[in-house]
């Protein structure tokens, strides 16, 4: 995938190429098929993510567009996330374990989560792909619709797939979709 200059980070000290051009499109070619090396790259990045203890807490319900699976997690997504998002190749579910087996509860479960999360990402910029990581989604459709247990817990859906500047979306996330990348200041974020 090439950035556009307007999305690459702007930072105070370079970055890995990686992490400064790494951004979340709604833009998806609605033609492209994930191939299966491809998706097992992206979820043995997310399998050996670090975690306490070494729990590896997360748990995934990978989906590809046109099977069941990717209708009904697209189904749960809030009306702005899923107008685009029905393009994506793939929609995963990113949950955490938040009780062990013992039902103890896993407080950092949503940490390790996340970083898992964010190592599926990079892999998939380097493999030229993009995520679009969603808060906005129906938890309890999502909980029903794959029967899970109380003990895990959806986060987020990242939309996987190839990105495609041409991709007709309604106005309002054109706009966003072509404005330039913003963060706060290091000093806004960074105590001590």
């Amino acid at each position: 995938m090439t950035t556009p200059a307007d999305k690459r980070a702007v930072t105070s000290v370079p970055l890995l190429p990686l992490l400064a051009d790494r951004w979340s499109p709604r833009g998806f070619d609605p033609d492209y098929v994930l191939s299966d090396d491809e998706l097992t790259a992206l979820l043995e990045a997310a399998r050996w993510a670090p975690s306490a203890a070494n729990n590896q807490p997360w748990r995934m319900i990978v989906s590809r567009r046109g099977d069941d699976a990717f209708g009904l997690i697209n189904g749960s997504l809030d009306d702005g996330n899923r107008v685009w998002a029905q393009y994506a190749s793939a929609l995963i579910v990113m949950a955490a374990q938040v009780t062990d087996d013992e039902d103890r509860p896993r407080r950092w479960a949503w940490y390790d989560a996340g970083q898992a999360a964010a190592d599926l990402t990079l892999q998939a910029s380097a493999l030229g792909l993009v995520v679009h990581q969603m808060a906005g989604f129906d938890v309890s459709v999502v909980r029903e619709s794959f029967d899970l247990p109380p003990s895990i817990e959806p986060i987020a859906v990242l939309a996987l797939g190839r990105w495609d500047p041409n991709t007709d979306l309604p106005d309002q996330l054109k706009e966003r979709e072509r404005a330039p990348r913003t963060r706060m200041p290091l000093s806004d974020i960074v105590w001590g």
